[in-house]
């Protein structure tokens, strides 16, 4: 009988607090106050929204003005949320059943020119290298039925708001009418996203109903492109908001592709074969080094640290810019939210972390300002530098090889961590090395250097460069 009271006593309070809320819901709506994303406090956690859901209906979230971030004071949140419905928009089925980003984005190579579609496939595939390290990263061939290893291809896609600002700023750049050394910025809602495919011969049958699966055109050694099954692995979503022309880069991948590093026993492990790590231990750093033909360790693949955030030996979490376990317990609490509310092939999906830089209580100018006086050392993530979020984000199928500065699992530091912002920082990686918000984007530098006659060998030796350069110092430290 008692319990019966108490959980009609639970009933009551729980219906007038959805009163309640509906109520203040209405009432903010009739001011016309600013969309605001469900903050995470201490007594709250990070959630999605229900209107996300169902996923084919998943709206695109607010950027600009009204936004959450139309804010001088922002939470750790609303960058995570910002994250995961993008990703759900960018993925939801349109018209022909595709989802949003192979139907309305532009897909371009790495000088940001557009890529030539082939009949009757959903993308073409041509790039194989990894960003940096030039790592070609392949499949664990134990798991293909025809017992082979298979590569892993990258496509590029940007919006038609990316598009338009890189024409206009490259004309002006071209003209002399913008400086090399500049403040300009992307306007708010670009967007540039990388996508991670492989074959869908390198994944058992009985596996494939998990992986989104398209027709994609792959380019041959003879020049010609044979139209191949392949599976969806990743997704770099990375886009302007409202005060943050540094862009926020957030990462997916698939759930079940290599195991993470355990930090309380220094080892990565499995007791089955995954696509990308052969079932056994890893204890170093062997399988995620590229020694320029190979990784030192074959089939080793593995993520060093989860959602991006660094731990130490003993798995408490690495003093950083970016206080923790805030951070950390909201990825794990909005990903957990998504996947009780998701029920189509994405939720076999997670959100691996996003970067940021701190630009609460700045103007625009002051962020600007920001952005180019920390240039090439946008990265930096010492307590009191200016990064936020997953200060070690990256891709397991991306940066695969580019994890890390440290030359073994001890020496990983503060000092030596990687990130987005190391490469992708305000200075270009050409010669004289001008500084502009606009540089942040790699294939808007191809773009320019491109549009000065340089072939993209050209192109892609200046990018190597300036990660070999970036990995010296990292090594030193």
């Amino acid at each position: 009988m008692k319990t019966s009271i108490k959980n009609l006593f639970t009933s009551i309070l729980l219906t007038l607090g959805l009163l309640f809320s509906i109520s203040a819901c209405k009432e903010k709506e009739n001011k016309k106050e600013p969309v605001a994303y469900e903050e995470a406090t201490v007594n709250s956690t990070c959630n999605c929204e229900t209107s996300w859901f169902p996923h084919d209906q998943t709206p695109a979230p607010e950027e600009g003005k009204g936004s959450p971030f139309d804010t001088t004071s922002t939470t750790n949140c609303i960058f995570h949320q910002w994250s995961w419905q993008k990703f759900l928009y960018l993925t939801k089925p349109s018209g022909n059943g595709k989802p949003v980003f192979l139907n309305d984005l532009i897909q371009v190579d790495s000088k940001m020119e557009t890529v030539m579609q082939q009949a009757s496939a959903s993308l073409v595939l041509t790039d194989t290298a990894q960003a940096g390290s030039q790592g070609v990263l392949r499949s664990n061939p134990t798991l293909s039925a025809s017992k082979k290893e298979q590569t892993v291809f990258y496509g590029i896609f940007i919006d038609s708001t990316m598009q338009a600002a890189a024409k206009k700023y490259n004309i002006e750049l071209l003209n002399g009418s913008l400086k090399p050394n500049n403040s300009a910025s992307f306007p708010v809602s670009s967007l540039e996203v990388k996508s991670s495919w492989i074959t869908t011969a390198s994944i058992p049958e009985a596996q494939l109903s998990g992986y989104y699966v398209t027709e994609a055109a792959i380019l041959q050694k003879d020049g010609s492109y044979k139209n191949t099954s392949v599976a969806f692995l990743g997704m770099h979503v990375v886009g302007v908001v409202e005060n943050h022309p540094e862009f926020i880069w957030a990462t997916f991948e698939h759930n079940d592709m290599a195991p993470i590093m355990d930090w309380n026993t220094l080892t990565a492990s499995s007791e089955s074969d995954l696509l990308f790590f052969g079932k056994g231990t890893a204890t170093n750093l062997d399988g995620i080094i590229w020694t320029g033909k190979t990784p030192k360790t074959p089939n080793q693949n593995y993520t060093l640290y989860q959602y991006g955030v660094p731990k130490v030996k003993g798995n408490s979490f690495m003093s950083t810019s970016q206080q923790e376990p805030e951070n950390f317990d909201n990825i794990t609490s909005i990903n957990a939210c998504v996947e009780s509310s998701l029920n189509d092939v994405w939720n076999n999906y997670f959100y691996n972390g996003s970067l940021w830089i701190n630009m609460d209580g700045k103007t625009p100018q002051e962020q600007v300002a920001l952005l180019i006086s920390l240039s090439g050392n946008l990265a930096n993530s010492a307590p009191g530098d200016d990064t936020r979020g997953s200060v070690n984000a990256a891709n397991s199928t991306m940066e695969t090889y580019v994890q890390t500065g440290g030359k073994s699992l001890d020496s990983i530091s503060v000092t030596n961590l990687v990130s987005c912002f190391s490469c992708h920082n305000a200075e270009n990686f050409s010669s004289g090395k001008p500084v502009s918000p606009l540089y942040i984007s790699h294939i808007f530098n191809g773009f320019i250097q491109a549009s000065q006659g340089k072939t993209l060998s050209e192109i892609n030796a200046m990018k190597v460069n300036e990660f070999k350069n970036l990995m010296i110092e990292k090594s030193k430290d």
